[in-house]
């Protein structure tokens, strides 16, 4: 590998870091194209664009280097995105240095053209990784559009955090190189597990495994309102369930793995609270369902009428930036109310499942 160097039609790199990219791609030659040309209208463009095509059976490879991309093959992985991103970073690492940029990308996604310019700006000596804020991109049809509703509450609660990013998403995220020296080095010394490379071997979500591991070394973790992404959404609710059971599944086996500590309680509190809201919907459903079947309509409260109202703002409000039409959907409830009800059974199938400590496979999605 030689030292990373800009795009051809671009300048020698101004004094500062070095931004290498990897792409992990597995048979992505009909979306891998967009992703690179999103990195090259960067503000701030790579010094290089590494795809890792990992047992790719398709021409992902050839489009990839067809608009500007390196492209690094990996060999004998059996352990998908983690597995092929380890081999990468190892074959990209000893040519940075410590205060170099590593940006690691999905396939599927579109960098905002001032992505990798606000994550430089937002690096200090306490934050050690930036990840992308994730929109859902067009099409869908109705699925699609509640996904995209829920990116954007995401969006707006990352906001008014202040940018604390809850996971480094695989979506889009900077690391520096020094951190990924110092994650790799915790595990080899058993600080964390997860294997004795750089991304854990052993976890569905290895980005949010890999957030945890940032911030247990003592870094900040961020994802400013800048580092905006557009990635695909699931077009069918079979996929999305694959992809949220892994999702969920993955991030309740990372908090059994680390435990309680100073870092994973407000992880462990969000899931006590996903499922007391899960188990309060229940009951209230069945208890209004019980009374009118037995008792008819009990009629308005004030009080309740009032927390509703409050209910129904939030609602939205929190969805406005994603359009009038997703105004539309929120306002009726009902589709939402539904939607909410597909991710309660995502959430006790996944909390099950880590009960009996059955096997979750890894479904593409």
């Amino acid at each position: 590998m030689p030292r990373p160097r800009r795009h051809a039609a671009d300048e020698e790199p101004a004094d500062g870091p070095r931004l290498v990219v990897l792409i992990p791609a597995h048979n992505e030659q009909d979306r891998i194209a967009a992703a690179i040309d999103g990195l090259w209208q960067q503000t701030r463009r790579p010094d290089l664009i590494v795809v890792v095509a990992d047992n790719c059976t398709d021409d992902t490879a050839t489009v990839a280097a067809a608009h500007g991309a390196q492209v690094f093959h990996s060999e004998g992985n059996t352990h998908k995105k983690a597995g092929a991103l380890n081999q990468a970073i190892a074959w990209t690492l000893p040519r940075l240095d410590d205060h170099d940029l590593l940006l690691v990308q999905d396939a599927d996604t579109v960098l905002n053209p001032r992505f990798v310019e606000t994550a430089l700006a937002t690096f200090s000596h306490e934050v050690g990784a930036v990840g992308g804020v994730f929109y859902g991109e067009a099409g869908g049809g109705f699925l699609g559009q509640l996904q995209r509703m829920e990116f954007h509450r995401y969006a707006w609660e990352l906001e008014r955090t202040g940018g604390k990013a809850q996971v480094l998403t695989g979506t889009g995220t900077v690391f520096r190189a020094q951190v990924l020296r110092e994650v790799r080095a915790a595990r080899l010394s058993g600080r964390i597990g997860g294997g004795t490379s750089y991304y854990s071997l052993a976890s569905l979500t290895e980005d949010d495994e890999m957030t945890k591991a940032v911030k247990t070394l003592g870094y900040r973790a961020m994802s400013p309102a800048g580092c905006a992404v557009t990635t695909e959404v699931m077009t069918t609710l079979p996929k999305l369930w694959h992809q949220r059971l892994r999702w969920q599944r993955g991030a309740l086996e990372n908090l059994r793995d680390y435990g309680w500590t100073r870092v994973t309680a407000r992880y462990f509190l969000q899931q006590f609270l996903m499922g007391f809201g899960a188990l309060a919907l229940f009951v209230y459903l069945t208890y209004m369902a019980a009374y009118t079947t037995l008792y008819g309509w009990p009629g308005l409260s004030p009080f309740w009428t009032a927390i509703g109202l409050i209910f129904f703002v939030e609602k939205t409000v929190s969805v406005r930036r994603a359009g009038p039409r997703a105004v539309l959907v929120a306002a009726l409830l009902i589709p939402e109310m539904l939607y909410d009800m597909f991710q309660h059974a995502v959430y006790f199938t996944s909390l099950w499942g880590l009960m009996r400590r059955s096997e979750e496979k890894w479904v593409a999605t």
